[in-house]
């Protein structure tokens, strides 16, 4: 993969970069969505669904952040407050230096301009009364471009995602195969000119020969177009060919955030390594014979004391379920650090497991 100091330099030249290739492409700063539960004849809020708590994280242009977690983490309706489909409770966005929102920053209809967003299911995804060169050319349209000129970009569009223009322009999209209608959608989420993608399960729904085939265009597209990804993914192989650093969720929680390389071959959370062994083989002698992870994740309306990971967590001790693990200060840390939200990566946590501090080391 390309690496994000390499990918920040070419940043540089491109025109819609307002803050420097240093600058973050997005900054997301404490979001929290809680989704009420409502219940008896006046209908009140009697428990909340903690779907996203308190998350923070950067990317950098040019990057692929790569988001994984079990189904019910929090990813989807991550991606969707980042969009602003959904509403959030709490926290900020920023992008490209900008704070998104408010009068005198970014306002959202702009935001949607910069980010894109690519769902899993291709074929709900697109109209089934339109032929796909209108789908396509629906956006720029609603953006006052003149019907001509976009339809003659969706055709420029359809040839960049590997669809000749002569062949399908016309075509409905049930008369598309699955990896063609998810070009289709790769193709409609570059029509307003992004900056950044978000990938939501876009290959999961596809065999394996078709997932490799849309990993390897949208590899193309991100150097042809400048790109920046946001890939969510609960594929650990497919995110870690794609991406540049991972972020590991649990529960409405970012547990874990590194360098792809470091977080694989060092996982620091005992979520991580699980996740990691879940992963299949082809190799015989690398079997499962016990699963790695058992039991299914709390109730998110009345998460676990302390660490959330604790009621499954084969080294939880008693710090771990009176306290809260810190991940660290993650919009401080550099692209290449390595942070976890476990007492056992802390030193001085009061984990058996915890590293020594220098105090204890010395004895002092």
């Amino acid at each position: 993969m390309t690496l994000v100091t390499e990918t920040a330099i070419d940043a540089a030249a491109d025109p819609r970069d307002r803050g420097g290739p240093a600058q973050p492409m997005l900054i997301v700063e404490n979001i929290k969505k809680y989704f009420p539960i409502r219940a008896g004849l006046l209908n009140r809020k009697v428990a909340e669904v903690k779907a996203v708590d308190d998350i923070s994280f950067y990317v950098m242009k040019g990057e692929t952040l790569g988001i994984v977690g079990e189904s019910g983490c929090g990813k989807s309706t991550l991606a969707r407050l980042l969009m602003y489909l959904i509403e959030r409770d709490e926290g900020n966005l920023v992008l490209d230096g900008d704070l998104v929102g408010e009068k005198s920053g970014v306002p959202i209809d702009a935001l949607r301009r910069s980010l894109q967003m690519v769902f899993q299911d291709s074929y709900s995804s697109l109209n089934p009364r339109l032929p796909i060169e209108q789908s396509i050319a629906y956006g720029p349209k609603v953006q006052g471009i003149k019907p001509k000129k976009a339809k003659e970009q969706a055709q420029d569009l359809l040839g960049k995602v590997g669809l000749r223009p002569n062949l399908f322009s016309q075509r409905y999209p049930h008369e598309l195969s699955g990896g063609q209608k998810q070009r289709v959608n790769i193709a409609r989420a570059l029509a307003l000119d992004p900056r950044l993608l978000i990938l939501d399960e876009a290959v999961s729904a596809l065999d394996k020969s078709v997932e490799a085939q849309v990993l390897n265009l949208l590899s193309e597209l991100k150097e042809q177009l400048n790109l920046t990804y946001i890939f969510i993914s609960h594929d650990l192989h497919v995110v870690q060919y794609i991406s540049d650093r991972v972020l590991v969720m649990y529960l409405g929680q970012v547990v874990e955030i590194g360098p792809v390389d470091k977080l694989y071959s060092n996982p620091k959370h005992p979520y991580t390594q699980a996740l990691l062994a879940c992963r299949l083989s082809m190799d015989p002698d690398e079997r499962v014979d016990a699963a790695p992870l058992a039991g299914d994740p709390p109730n998110p309306v009345n998460p676990p004391s302390g660490c959330r990971f604790h009621t499954r967590c084969p080294h939880a001790e008693d710090i771990c379920m009176a306290k809260a693990p810190a991940l660290g200060d993650v919009l401080k840390a550099t692209p290449d650090q390595h942070l976890a939200a476990c007492h056992m990566a802390q030193a001085g946590s009061g984990h058996s497991k915890a590293p020594a501090t220098l105090a204890e080391l010395f004895n002092i």
